[in-house]
């Protein structure tokens, strides 16, 4: 898609997630059928978790070079969105990239840092990888490859995953896991707890963006993701976080889930992902401090309806089971709002 274009839009995976042992929600308004504390009581998915992208038509490049502030780095266009090359704004901030992450392999697979950014932070359409064990993230590729890791609706991201996770040879995927894993986790996501949010709309990349009318709606049993500041994460700057509206009340509630199990509807995060969710149990449970909450929303859900049935899936089949769309929301909603690290 054409920068220049971009910027002219922009101006109008608990315990084990959670535990080794252990629905159509309402995307308006609208007050979702059956009581949401009850399982079972909605059927389906709710959308908020699957950000949806919008395309545009492709217009040719002329060369303009678009710039970041505070970056000595210029790319065009085309380097920006239409090359199987990263972008990488701020070099000094990251250790050197290996080359599945910069560059992909011709004829194989694009550039890992296209979708999860140069530092693989990511969006929310894809998945936080800085910090993870690296056994961790080669088991996934696994997953995908043998066909037990797939997504729960049609439009999910992880489509354009599984065909890199086939043609990405050993030796590159345990290269970009450890250049991931190298980076340390730090937050860059703003929770607002509101009733109200702004209207928004699939943009470029995944993004969602704000009306440019102003319009604004109940937010329901959903969360909202948007960007702090749209030109720069469409310009594929890692640095730029995002905003994630929840709804008043979802963090202290998903506390409560997270640190007791609330009276045995799931049990304490920290069992398997460690003190303040920054990792433990091991390489097999991932850190969950700070993800993005569309991110984990979806792994809860994969996990709920069978998509990811690889390495740990038995385990966590238990813990989702009884969880509704909105403890979906209130778990997420907590998790985002926790401090990342090691």
């Amino acid at each position: 898609m054409n920068a220049r274009a971009l910027l002219s839009l922009c101006a109008i995976s608990a315990s084990c997630l959670f535990a080794t042992h252990l629905s159509q929600a309402s995307q308006t308004a609208a007050t979702p059928a059956g009581d949401p504390r009850t399982p079972g009581a909605q059927t389906g998915f709710p959308e908020w978790p699957w950000p949806k992208g919008a395309s545009e038509p492709s217009k040719p490049d002329d060369g303009q070079l678009f710039h970041i502030p505070g970056s000595t780095q210029s790319y065009t266009d085309t380097q920006i969105n239409r090359s199987t090359s990263t972008v990488d704004w701020f070099p000094d901030l990251h250790p050197a990239p290996p080359a599945p992450v910069i560059s992909g392999k011709q004829g194989a697979y694009r550039a890992c840092g296209q979708c999860h950014l140069i530092d693989g932070r990511g969006k929310p359409d894809t998945a936080d990888l800085r910090g993870l064990p690296v056994a961790y993230v080669l088991q996934q590729l696994t997953d995908m490859k043998e066909g037990t890791r797939h997504g729960s609706v049609p439009h999910a991201t992880i489509k354009d995953m599984i065909p890199i996770a086939k043609a990405i040879d050993e030796a590159d995927a345990r290269l970009t896991a450890e250049y991931f894993r190298s980076i340390p986790p730090v937050g860059g996501i703003r929770i607002i707890e509101t009733n109200t949010v702004p209207v928004t709309r699939p943009g470029p990349h995944g993004v969602q963006l704000v009306d440019a009318s102003g319009a604004k709606e109940p937010i329901g049993i959903r969360i909202i993701e948007v960007p702090e500041d749209v030109q720069r994460t469409l310009l594929r700057d890692a640095t730029s976080g995002f905003i994630a509206y929840v709804p008043e009340g979802s963090i202290k509630r998903g506390e409560l889930l997270a640190k007791t199990g609330d009276a045995g509807r799931t049990l304490p995060c920290a069992t398997c992902h460690g003190e303040g969710l920054r990792g433990g149990m091991g390489d097999l449970f991932p850190p969950l401090a700070g993800h993005s909450p569309s991110a984990t929303a979806r792994q809860l859900y994969d996990f709920k309806s069978g998509a990811r049935n690889g390495r740990n899936a038995l385990s966590m089949k238990p813990v989702v089971a009884n969880l509704t769309d909105r403890d979906v929301v209130d778990l997420t909603a907590y998790i985002a709002s926790l401090q990342p690290g090691r």
